[in-house]
């Protein structure tokens, strides 16, 4: 009889535990969902990856991935391309893998981008990113981008970047054209020009008031400022 009881009392623990358990995993995945909704309704943190130093793949099959193929060697990627069906420009353009990866090979990943797939396929790898702690970006579709592509403008070693955080891409489009117009070619050979002269000034232990005044000086002289 003492038995019995004991037994009871330790299933109806186990009883809880379960339910508690359940509530927990329920909260849980809400507030997940609330994250997910107020990340576009946050600011995004602009930081500059090394390519060398992030391993980076992109998922894709056709015009979309090609096109983010094509800015990710623009910033100076190689990144890991997985197709299982890739159009014909977009296998010409990459040595592609194919395949789409399992969710083991994702975890080998800092950063992904997923293009051209079927919303549905796009979730489920995007989902397998997240649970390896994989930054991932699914284009156009905002509950699955962890972070943003920016329209860019090269300057030589310059970057200027515009983005929204996914609230228009056709207005980051807009302000990288007024960027590219307010910043004329010639910044790069001044950038190099003045990164060289910061060098030597460094060396002569040149304080930091003077590397800012002569950087200044020689945008000046090439008509920049």
């Amino acid at each position: 009889m003492h038995r019995a009881r004991h037994r009871f009392r330790f299933a109806g623990v186990g009883a809880g535990i379960g339910r508690g358990a359940s509530a927990h995993r329920h909260r849980r995945s809400a507030g997940r969902s609330a994250r997910r909704h107020c990340r576009s309704e946050r600011g995004m943190i602009p930081i500059y990856l090394d390519p060398a130093a992030t391993r980076i793949a992109l998922i894709g099959r056709d015009a979309l991935a090609l096109r983010r193929l094509n800015w990710l060697k623009a910033a100076g990627a190689a990144p890991d391309v997985w197709s299982d069906a890739p159009s014909a420009a977009f296998a010409e353009a990459a040595s592609i893998i194919p395949s789409l990866p399992s969710a083991d090979e994702i975890g080998a990943y800092h950063a992904i981008w997923i293009a051209d797939l079927p919303r549905e396929e796009a979730e489920q790898l995007a989902v397998a990113a997240r649970a390896r702690n994989v930054l991932v970006n699914v284009e156009d579709y905002l509950p699955f981008c962890d972070f943003h592509t920016p329209a860019v403008v090269h300057r030589g070693k310059l970057t200027l970047t515009a983005g929204t955080g996914g609230a228009s891409p056709a207005v980051a489009r807009a302000a990288r054209e007024r960027l590219e117009a307010a910043f004329p070619q010639k910044w790069e050979a001044a950038l190099d020009e003045i990164a060289s002269a910061r060098t030597a000034l460094r060396a002569r232990n040149a304080s930091f008031d003077a590397l800012i005044a002569d950087a200044r000086e020689r945008l000046a002289h090439h008509g920049l400022i």
